[in-house]
């Protein structure tokens, strides 16, 4: 699976305060969660989004309060992944669940903000088409990718139980 998209880049300890502030937890509406995406370091964040760009950023991505809201409102924006040196793990796995790939890529930092990215999922590659480089990362295990090509943990079940709901 290719992705593409253009990179939108945030620096290390982006807590999920940040990406979905607490005035919204109240609801799991993702058209009201992509409004607010990311508000909290970037305001008007929404408005510079593109169906399929990527979100890049540091260390410890996702790090703070557990909620599923982050990685719902960063894919209701229509980011098609996430690239970080390294993520907090309730965030990483909250990603998988929802079917966002969270891609640990050592060297994110290289990235500027506005390349244009292509993301090879079982390559375990990052190509930046703008600065002509590429990034390796550990590709995801099958089980992942196969939870992230049905859509998620919740479609995944379903498919595996015969469920068409």
């Amino acid at each position: 699976m290719m992705l593409r998209g253009r990179a939108h880049v945030f620096g290390d300890d982006v807590n999920t305060d940040v990406i979905i502030p607490a005035a919204y937890l109240n609801t799991f509406d993702p058209n009201i969660l992509r409004e607010h995406v990311m508000e909290g370091v970037r305001p008007g964040f929404i408005s510079e989004v593109r169906q399929g760009d990527i979100l890049v950023a540091g260390d410890n991505f996702g790090c703070g309060s557990s909620r599923e809201h982050a990685p719902l409102a960063i894919k209701a924006a229509g980011i098609s992944a996430v690239v970080a040196s390294s993520f907090a793990r309730i965030f990483f796995r909250n990603a998988i669940n929802i079917g966002l790939p969270a891609l640990v890529v050592k060297e994110s930092k290289r990235i500027a903000e506005g390349d244009e990215l292509e993301v090879l999922l079982e390559d375990g590659e990052v190509r930046d088409i703008t600065q002509g480089f590429t990034l390796r990362f550990e590709p995801l295990p099958p089980f992942l990718m196969e939870i992230l090509s049905d859509g998620g943990l919740l479609e995944h079940a379903r498919k595996r139980m015969g469920l068409n709901v």
